[in-house]
């Protein structure tokens, strides 16, 4: 046996012996992802913390690894990355390809994923192209950084409209790589004014929708995702943590609302999750991290279970004060 191979299971042996002395947890709180059957855990987490620099923080492979497994060990179930997320997608194959049973994996469409260099993109965002071509090069490319040979979800990123979807054949093409069992179940990751013709539609099985206390624009459109049928992922959910800094638009916000006095010994952060989760129409919220004790902090506060009824509404009642209502469809 090569002196790699021999290292290669020696820490795949290590892994496993961790795993045995991991001190027992609760069963996390699940949700029916929608029509789609799936029984999520309302924590998920989002992948974008490992894509690495230059437009992440320098994550080294065994943080990433660590984190991964972390995860899974902890009983959460389901993983969002995209293809836009650097090292993320590979990070994930590499780590816990061999635990693929353990977890449903959501990733994206329509990043550039052709060759040569992509069309210019708006603000310097990743850019999107919705062409039959470039969302089949997508998906399949994604298959093979994660090792896997189907996606349970894939989203349109970057929220496209109903004509981007349909008039170069990407909407068509992702529902033939569904009919070929590369994918389980369609969704988009959206954000208002399309999500209505987006749900409209009918053929999306899943909506991945930003909010939290600090960004309720789409508080009542993930009702409607929902009562059309489709399973909601939240974005967002921790207020991108912000609130904790002391600094930022999220922290601005925090403190024209007034809400310190609500906490009652409960750190923002956690508060601010327990306000996500108490949005009676959300099925999973991904928060990502790459700290151990920020996983455990985010799982504690899952299991504290939503906010009281009267404490919410006094928070939501606040929050509207300060100008954070939810926007018409």
């Amino acid at each position: 046996m090569s002196s790699g191979k021999q290292r290669e299971d020696d820490h795949d042996e290590h892994l496993s012996t961790l795993r045995l002395c991991e001190v027992s947890v609760p069963d996390l709180p699940k949700r029916e992802l929608g029509r789609t059957g799936l029984q999520v855990t309302t924590l998920g987490y989002g992948a974008m913390e490992l894509r690495g620099m230059p437009r992440g923080r320098d994550i080294s492979e065994d943080q990433s690894e660590r984190i991964l497994n972390a995860v899974l060990d902890s009983g959460i179930n389901y993983i969002d990355t995209s293809v836009d997320y650097g090292l993320s997608e590979e990070r994930i194959g590499r780590s816990i390809a061999g635990r693929r049973s353990e977890y449903y994996l959501a990733s994206k469409c329509a990043c550039w994923a052709l060759p040569g260099e992509p069309p210019p993109a708006p603000n310097g965002r990743n850019p999107h192209v919705f062409t039959a071509e470039n969302v089949r090069a997508g998906v399949e490319q994604s298959l093979r950084r994660i090792r896997t040979d189907y996606l349970d979800v894939v989203q349109f990123h970057a929220s496209p409209s109903r004509q981007q979807l349909e008039e170069h054949g990407a909407l068509e093409e992702l529902q033939k790589l569904k009919d070929e069992g590369k994918v389980r179940f369609l969704g988009v990751s959206g954000t208002l004014p399309n999500l209505p013709e987006q749900i409209e539609l009918g053929v999306f099985d899943v909506f991945q929708i930003p909010y939290s206390a600090l960004e309720r624009d789409h508080e009542d459109v993930i009702t409607e995702a929902s009562e059309a049928g489709a399973g909601t992922v939240i974005r967002g959910g921790a207020a991108k943590g912000d609130p904790g800094k002391g600094e930022g638009v999220y922290w601005d916000r925090w403190l024209s609302a007034g809400i310190d006095d609500l906490l009652d010994g409960e750190s923002r952060q956690e508060f601010i999750l327990r306000f996500t989760f108490s949005h009676a129409d959300l099925d999973t919220t991904i928060v990502g991290t790459a700290d151990p004790d920020h996983l455990r902090d985010n799982i504690n506060a899952l299991l504290k279970g939503p906010l009281d009824p009267a404490l919410y509404l006094e928070a939501k009642s606040r929050l509207a004060g300060a100008g954070f209502t939810p926007q018409p469809a």
